[in-house]
């Protein structure tokens, strides 16, 4: 096991997507519990510094003029200090996490009614896939390691997963959930505050599990709506001979057996859905940006830049094919 890897998610508590701050009200409540949790470690270091030190400035002489071992005395101390604190505030930090957690609105066995937007959420190795269900089945869309959600509005989130248990974190937004093969878990997040929040999988689900990472970018309603319109279409046509070229390319070599892209004859389940992919921040799971160079180097080189990804290396692209390739995917937004 990677051991960096295994460690990744967990520095996310300290970088700027930090659950120390919270933007919405679950992860409000959990950034409470944490604070005091670090200020109790925190006392806790202090009180084992007294107990290294003081021995030292405050020794009544030598070894040898010290109280007989039979004399006894200190075991009140110990008991208080040992037993009874700890216990105390275990008890305490016990209590709060059950009482933190039964205020997290998640949910039993199916998505709740009424206004709150609902998502699909499956875990692949090693990305996310998000299925924003419609009215009907053309208004249904997939988007791949990207969700946009509208600011000031429950969330509500259906995870499951296609093959090993993943876990979904956006410690900004609310605390980890499980993705179980064969099992559906449910979540409800909410962002108060416009922005870009990052999230991760915080369950070692194989080699590349430090870069599974997922965003969820909050929007005003209004844009939240435009965003939505502008995923239900189809694909952008192509413009210009060299686009034309790429999706000919696109669509008569490996690409479209893996992947869909909407109004083509592109329809591959088992990888990313493309139709809007210059419309995303960043490219592989938000691994590297996207933009010409990487999506270049993502085509013909992903299992250097992403080891044991099902993405296969695509070499059999000339320059001048691989430029019209990129030219036509540029202008998916």
């Amino acid at each position: 096991m990677n051991f960096v890897a295994t460690l990744a998610p967990y520095s996310i508590m300290f970088a700027p997507n930090s659950a120390l701050k919270p933007v919405g009200p679950a992860a409000d409540k959990i950034s409470h519990l944490a604070w005091l949790m670090i200020i109790l470690f925190l006392i806790t270091i202090v009180v084992m510094a007294f107990l290294i030190v003081l021995p030292a400035i405050f020794r009544r002489g030598s070894l040898e003029e010290h109280d007989p071992i039979d004399v006894g005395g200190g075991q009140t101390w110990i008991t208080v200090g040992g037993f009874i604190v700890p216990a105390i505030v275990l008890t305490f930090l016990f209590v709060l996490g059950l009482t933190a957690m039964s205020r997290f609105p998640m949910h039993e066995g199916r998505m709740s009614s009424g206004m709150h937007v609902q998502i699909r959420l499956t875990g692949h190795q090693w990305w996310w896939e998000a299925t924003y269900p419609g009215d009907n089945v053309t208004q249904q869309f997939k988007t791949a390691n990207e969700l946009h959600i509208p600011v000031g509005q429950p969330v509500d989130i259906e995870l499951d997963s296609k093959d090993v248990i993943h876990s979904f974190w956006v410690p900004q937004l609310h605390g980890k959930v499980d993705l179980v093969p064969g099992m559906k878990n449910y979540i409800r997040i909410q962002a108060d505050q416009p922005g870009t929040y990052g999230g991760t999988c915080a369950e070692y689900c194989g080699a590349q599990h430090a870069k599974m990472r997922l965003l969820v970018v909050a929007q005003s309603p209004e844009d939240y709506q435009a965003w939505l319109e502008g995923q239900r279409k189809e694909s952008a046509l192509p413009e210009g001979p060299q686009a034309t070229h790429g999706q000919q390319l696109f669509l008569s070599g490996p690409c479209a057996n893996c992947h869909r892209i909407a109004g083509t004859l592109a329809g591959g389940t088992v990888a990313p859905d493309l139709t809007h992919l210059a419309s995303r921040q960043r490219i592989a799971a938000n691994t590297y940006p996207n933009d010409k160079a990487h999506l270049s180097a993502w085509i013909t080189q992903a299992q250097s830049l992403k080891p044991q990804c099902q993405m296969p290396n695509l070499t059999q692209f000339n320059g001048i094919e691989l430029g019209d390739l990129v030219a036509y995917l540029q202008q998916l937004k």
